[in-house]
């Protein structure tokens, strides 16, 4: 069961003026599911994105790549789940080009203002034959409401959708906010298994708009872990639409840049945390934050070894507060001159450890009680520097292995 996350009220979700989504039942891997997506976006639509690092990365994501840095205006995307397109060589490339070219056929355009990406099983070839008899029916169910039916078509071994909205005042108007994501394993930071979809109406540079996914993926997305393992297919994109009737943002240090900033990243964390409480088993949502460090980057060091190591992950799924799997990870994390007289650890409230060493008040009882919870704080102290950071994790349960064994059966 997800971790304090329920699904999304469709009439929560706002629609962003400038955005039709249609889905439908293409049959790509398993029939009866909504596995086909798809988003049109209003001419004079800015759209940027972010995509995994895995060199072995999937044939959708090479030619999103492709797509936005040829210079054309993005019209529209198209999503499939049930089969990810990656590991297919030249024929995946060509079925993902083919699947732009029957989007854009339908819709007046050139194949390279449609932005395909694909999620499910690697390794098997991409059935562009369904995919194309299934694009009338999405077209034909395409509304500025449908969020929610697009949280539930793009998911794959999500127990839940994931879906997310709100509106800011920017300028004295009224700026719309709206986002759905997928991933519940095979997730870790740069980014994961994971599809993201970020809406605004916001009036914006256009030249801003690749800068801002960049920084609300390092913020959110990329500050999630579940077991460790980067993905082939990975996607976040950002569209700004302008509709709103407000004067162009050309800054995001001005006030404006900054209110917008932080509305989107309010939405995108919420968005990458839902992935972390929808876990693959996850019984527990946990929070890692590292401070005293000298530079933000020793504090993600830390912070992601104690979040992937698997002996950590499996005493939190049994309550279990062997807390020293916890300060032997802040040890193996690579930091060579690290002193481990000056660190203190936390579970919530509970002070563990005190300047490298068991905190004589520190009852085990306490920490068990803690570890109880469905929602844990680990909070590590390096008394090395100002720098913080925080990621996002989950505990590791006998259902992830029963999950991953059963994957393509």
């Amino acid at each position: 069961m997800p971790v304090n996350l329920s699904a999304p009220i469709a009439s929560d979700l706002h629609a962003v003026p400038g955005v039709r989504i249609g889905v439908a039942e293409a049959g790509v891997r398993k029939a009866h599911r909504k596995d086909l997506t798809v988003f049109l976006l209003d001419e004079g639509a800015t759209v940027a994105g972010v995509f995994t690092k895995n060199r072995f990365c999937a044939a959708p994501v090479q030619v999103c790549r492709e797509h936005l840095e040829g210079g054309q205006a993005i019209r529209a995307m198209v999503v499939n789940t049930g089969n990810a397109n990656a590991g297919t060589g030249a024929d995946g490339l060509a079925r993902a080009r083919a699947t732009c070219a029957a989007l854009a056929g339908r819709l007046g355009l050139d194949a390279r203002q449609v932005l395909p990406f694909s999620t499910g099983v690697i390794m098997e070839p991409l059935p562009v034959d369904r995919i194309e008899a299934g694009l009338p029916a999405a077209l034909a169910d395409a509304q500025p409401a449908h969020w929610a039916r697009a949280a539930e078509g793009i998911m794959t071994t999500d127990t839940l959708p994931k879906a997310f909205s709100t509106q800011v005042q920017i300028g004295g108007t009224t700026v719309t906010i709206t986002g759905i994501s997928k991933g519940a394993g095979m997730i870790r930071p740069n980014m994961a298994t994971m599809l993201g979809f970020l809406a605004t109406d916001a009036c914006i540079a256009p030249a801003l708009v690749q800068q801002l996914v960049r920084e609300l993926a390092d913020q959110s997305f990329n500050r999630v872990t579940i077991d460790g393992d980067t993905s082939t297919n990975d996607s976040f994109v950002l569209v700004a639409t302008h509709q709103a009737a407000h004067a162009p943002i050309t800054s995001l240090d001005s006030d404006e840049g900054g209110a917008l900033k932080a509305a989107l990243l309010e939405v995108a964390q919420k968005l990458a945390q839902s992935i972390v409480r929808d876990g693959e088993g996850a019984t527990k949502f946990i929070t890692v934050r590292v401070e005293g460090g000298r530079t933000g980057e020793e504090c993600r060091q830390v912070a992601y070894a104690i979040a992937h190591s698997p002996l950590v992950k499996t005493a939190f799924f049994a309550s279990d507060p062997n807390l020293g799997r916890i300060l032997a990870a802040v040890g193996y994390a690579g930091i060579e001159d690290l002193d481990q007289t000056l660190i203190d650890l936390y579970l919530d409230d509970v002070h563990v450890a005190v300047q490298g060493g068991r905190n004589p008040a520190y009852r085990e009882e306490d920490g068990q009680r803690v570890m109880k919870q469905s929602e844990i704080t680990v909070r590590v102290v390096l008394g090395r520097g100002d720098a913080a950071d925080t990621v996002w994790t989950c505990d590791l349960s006998h259902e992830y292995v029963t999950i991953n064994a059963d994957y393509r059966s």
